[in-house]
């Protein structure tokens, strides 16, 4: 990431006063309050790699995005928190973040940016998943 889209970041999630994020699992659930960002889109926007399919590799890649407080999610923030395996399925998560489309993060029902973990599930259909 460049550095002046570093700063940015750093200084809208000050503004947006979410130097913690959401709440962590660990720290006991979720936050009163708080709602995570929701995906809507109509249809997935992540394509299973065809060879990858054929031969049934399944994974989950944890993406980290950061969306801000209208839902549109800030590119250069996204980045493969924890990765399946296979660097083809990492890739097909990374290239389909760009598509996808976020109702905002809120907290006591106004919308505010902050950064989270979006799992995304490569599961063959064959082997009891669905597509992704």
């Amino acid at each position: 990431m460049k550095p002046l889209r570093v700063v940015a970041c750093l200084l809208l999630l000050v503004a947006c006063g979410e130097q913690d994020g959401p709440p962590s699992e660990e720290a006991g659930g979720a936050e009163r309050g708080f709602e995570p960002p929701v995906l809507i889109n109509a249809e997935s926007p992540v394509r299973y790699p065809p060879a990858l399919f054929r031969d049934q590799i399944e994974g989950t890649v944890v993406l980290r995005l950061f969306i801000d407080s209208r839902g549109r999610l800030i590119e250069d923030s996204t980045r493969v928190a924890e990765g399946s395996g296979h660097a083809a399925l990492d890739s097909a998560a990374l290239a389909a973040a760009a598509a996808m489309r976020f109702a905002p993060a809120q907290r006591d029902g106004r919308p505010i940016a902050t950064p989270f973990l979006q799992p995304i599930h490569f599961q063959h259909p064959s082997r009891g998943g669905g597509n992704q």
